[in-house]
């Protein structure tokens, strides 16, 4: 058997597009401001987008990204390790420790690799690694790549993690490692960190979490679902990456000044993957300003959030409304989902289908989210398309 017989063998994508329902991979021409964008002629109102603070196309991180591009240059041409140190990654990473309330930090290229690349390099042969179910792509390969053993327990249910734990042995001189999403991307909700912290402790096993989709919005300070739940102190590492509230490209890791230290240099993403950019490190001290100077700005994130919840209820949709700016609304059938996906789109509104495996089977959903630039007029076209659409294809009473 060749090689490639299996991408010829893959018929998926094929019949997607042969159904007209093709809705990956479309290119935005042009953005005004972030919540509208311009797609083959067409302007959209993005409800689909992680910029959850609307602060990509804000002029304070945009004219940052702009200086350090012309003190710096546009990359650095190298690793931290060796070559691609600049003073700004320093201040960038001692910033985010203290604002995570950690003792020390470290950057990688993409949150992906940071994911990675800290699993692997925290778990070995003789540990084992707890993980939640729907944990993101880059948590079930970082722990592929470990050695460790790794066991899923079921979505947010603390009892199978704790039947788990009971019966795992570890290796000699082992130890655990429990890894959770802080908000899941797909279904925005959130994970039981008091309960999760609780079960770590009894077991003597230490706790990560990736709170990618929510360092800047969640919390009192926008520090993440740790601060949310207020079991920051309890959490021993953070991950999260920059391109959601952060605007650019890129992804960290906090935790005990030891620990960084070790995966500063000892992880492979660390230590042989290029430095984040000058702009993205400019963009992020950026971003971390505007955070901790405008509260407001997450406040107005929550009051579109509402809005939309009771939007949809009110056209009778079941919405998912897992605490975080993602609302899921739930369609069902494949197709059905794909279609209504379509019409949306052709009613300006860009929003993101997602089918199983990353939804449930037979719950196909509409990922909705939302920024805190979101116009209420914005707002409102979404759900005047929602609800032509649901009368087209008459799948709400």
């Amino acid at each position: 058997m060749d090689l490639f017989d299996k991408a010829h063998r893959y018929r998926r994508v094929d019949d997607i597009i042969a159904a007209g329902l093709y809705s990956w991979f479309r290119p935005i021409r042009e953005s005004s401001g972030g919540t509208r964008v311009r797609i083959d002629g067409r302007e959209l109102v993005m409800a689909g987008s992680n910029n959850y603070l609307g602060l990509t196309h804000h002029p304070k991180v945009m004219e940052a990204a702009r200086k350090a591009i012309d003190e710096f240059g546009t990359g650095c041409t190298g690793s931290r390790f060796l070559n691609g140190t600049l003073s700004i990654h320093e201040e960038m990473e001692e910033r985010l420790a203290r604002f995570l309330g950690k003792e020390a930090c470290i950057t990688s290229g993409t949150g992906y690799q940071t994911n990675v690349g800290a699993i692997a390099t925290l778990a070995g042969k003789r540990d084992v690694i707890f993980g939640d179910g729907d944990n993101h792509a880059s948590i079930i390969d970082g722990a592929r790549l470990s050695f460790a053993r790794h066991f899923k327990y079921r979505h947010n249910d603390v009892e199978d993690l704790e039947r788990l734990l009971q019966c795992t042995e570890v290796g000699e001189g082992g130890g655990r490692l429990i890894v959770t999403d802080g908000v899941f991307s797909m279904l925005g909700d959130l994970a039981p960190l008091p309960e999760l912290v609780a079960t770590a402790k009894r077991h003597g096993a230490r706790l990560m979490v990736d709170d990618a989709h929510a360092v800047g919005v969640l919390g009192a300070n926008g520090t993440g679902t740790p601060e949310h739940f207020g079991v920051l102190d309890d959490v021993d590492l953070i991950i999260g990456t920059f391109s959601k509230s952060f605007a650019c490209l890129g992804g960290f890791i906090a935790g005990p000044q030891r620990v960084i230290d070790f995966v500063r240099h000892t992880s492979r993403s660390v230590m042989f993957s290029a430095s984040v950019t000058p702009a993205s490190v400019a963009t992020v001290l950026a971003c971390l300003d505007i955070i901790e100077e405008e509260p407001e700005r997450r406040e107005r994130l929550w009051a579109n959030v509402r809005h939309m919840k009771a939007g949809f209820e009110d056209l009778g949709f079941e919405v998912i409304d897992g605490g975080s700016p993602i609302l899921s609304v739930v369609i069902g059938d494949e197709l059905t989902t794909l279609e209504f996906n379509k019409l949306l789109f052709e009613h300006g509104v860009f929003v993101n289908p997602v089918l199983p495996p990353a939804a449930p089977p037979g719950m196909s959903l509409l990922r909705t989210s939302y920024m805190a630039t979101h116009t209420e007029e914005d707002l409102d076209l979404v759900l005047a398309a929602f609800k032509t659409v649901s009368a087209q294809l008459g799948i709400v009473g």
